[in-house]
């Protein structure tokens, strides 16, 4: 793994020990960034399923102004560490090791507002639309906001739903890709609500 583009191009990356994780090819990262991009003009991006921070890094060096991860493996948080030292890019970034439900709540308490979210849960997890509606409950995403959803190509989410529409989907095999806006004011408040739920947590 490497960054794809941008100040930290062609830099490598370390992936997390053990089969825990599952990185996003720099294939499929290339063609993901060229549909939401390729290059920001600042911003902030939340990658809560960091794995080893690859996602938010790119989000980085193509130019947004600050990245939080999370993970809720210390292995991740310990990688995502040394990827972000490697690149020279740990001064623009906030780490937490935390639940996804956990880490929202806590985010949101301190006002913090996303521009780009990814969202790579592990593929057993069928609830990144469950996510993305606590992220606009919570009010952690600014209007016009991208969403980068990855799951797996099997599997498939509602193009449409609460305040999130689908604007991109691309399949590379196993994986499938969704990108979708953040429009606020279209969404039917209530009428998409859902019962937060917590996974359990030492």
């Amino acid at each position: 793994m490497r960054v794809v583009s941008g100040s930290a191009k062609g830099r490598p990356l370390k992936a997390v020990p053990g089969n825990g994780t599952r990185p996003t090819t720099d294939k499929v990262k290339e063609a993901l960034f060229s549909m939401i991009g390729p290059y920001f003009e600042g911003g902030t991006a939340l990658d809560l399923f960091a794995g080893s921070g690859g996602l938010g890094i790119e989000a980085l060096s193509r130019g947004m102004d600050k990245a939080v991860f999370v993970d809720l493996e210390s292995k991740s948080i310990e990688v995502i560490r040394a990827n972000l030292k490697a690149t020279k890019l740990e001064d623009q970034a906030a780490i937490y090791r935390n639940d996804a439900g956990r880490a929202l709540k806590a985010l949101a308490k301190r006002t913090t507002k996303f521009d780009l979210v990814f969202l790579d849960p592990p593929y057993r997890m069928k609830n990144g639309d469950e996510l993305m509606l606590t992220m606009h409950e919570l009010e952690l995403l600014k209007p016009e906001a991208t969403i980068v959803l990855e799951y797996e190509s099997k599997y498939s989410y509602p193009e449409q739903f609460g305040p999130f529409e689908q604007t991109r989907k691309a399949v590379y095999g196993e994986t499938a890709v969704s990108i979708f806006d953040y429009a606020p004011e279209a969404s039917n408040d209530g009428e998409n609500s859902i019962a937060e739920e917590e996974a359990p947590h030492d």
